[in-house]
């Protein structure tokens, strides 16, 4: 029996940029959203965590879901500065990225701390988009799968099912860079990711659904979209102007 592929999921990922008036942004997709017709993506922001609680404002009772974009492992404590996943979820948001390259390398997050981080967005009740990717040494040294391969296996706990978790595939040095894979290279990888997936999640591996993201913008958006095993898309600074987003969106419309 063939399954059906999971429905795609188109997530922004504001980074740290956005004041307040940037939720009229948020508000131009909102409404887009509501336009929009049958095979229209899941769609989601995620804010700094400063505009969490306006952005929920926003969305409340449209398709625009909402997202954040770290969590500390734990559910409290002295953890100054830092928010939980059941914090996250107390502002109405319904998922929280863990692992993104930037907190990787800004903060020296390593694969087991991603670990903890995704097993805490499930005990929240969140989805967990956990990001993984290869720098352009790794990729030029033909490591990309081992490195893909190990950083799965250490950055995915074993709570993982198609309902709970995302894997968000940015290799480090197409992000933010306007470089990209070719296309051949992107659905090798997510063909990878697949395998792994299926093999160590079975039977809600093959339903977990895999983002690409890595200068993704409206000129590319279609033909990444369309590979194998890309369901979707993390998408950074195209995310910030709805006009640019929604035009990623529309790849699949």
């Amino acid at each position: 029996m063939t399954t059906a592929p999971p429905r795609p999921l188109v997530a922004g990922n504001w980074k740290m940029n956005g004041l307040a008036s940037a939720l009229a942004e948020a508000a131009t997709v909102r409404d887009a959203l509501g336009r929009a017709g049958a095979g229209a993506p899941e769609v989601m922001i995620c804010p700094p965590a400063t505009l969490l609680a306006p952005l929920a404002a926003v969305a409340q009772g449209s398709a625009l879901a909402m997202g954040a974009q770290d969590c500390h492992a734990s559910a409290s404590g002295a953890h100054t500065g830092d928010i939980s996943a059941e914090m996250i979820k107390d502002t109405g948001a319904t998922a929280v990225i863990v692992g993104h390259s930037e907190r990787r390398a800004d903060h020296g997050e390593l694969d087991r701390v991603v670990r903890a981080k995704a097993a805490a967005a499930h005990r929240a009740g969140l989805t967990a988009i956990v990001c993984i990717g290869e720098t352009k040494g790794e990729r030029l040294a033909g490591l990309t799968l081992g490195v893909v391969d190990r950083q799965l296996a250490g950055s995915l706990p074993e709570t993982v099912t198609a309902a709970n978790t995302v894997v968000a595939y940015e290799p480090i040095w197409a992000i933010g860079t306007g470089l990209t894979p070719s296309p051949e290279d992107v659905a090798e990888v997510h063909q990878a990711i697949r395998a792994h997936l299926t093999q160590r999640f079975s039977p809600s591996g093959g339903g977990i659904r895999i983002l690409y993201g890595g200068s993704v913008k409206p000129a590319n958006a279609r033909e990444l979209l369309s590979l194998p095993n890309v369901n979707g898309a993390l998408v950074g600074g195209a995310s910030l102007k709805a006009d640019d987003f929604l035009a990623i969106i529309a790849a699949y419309v």
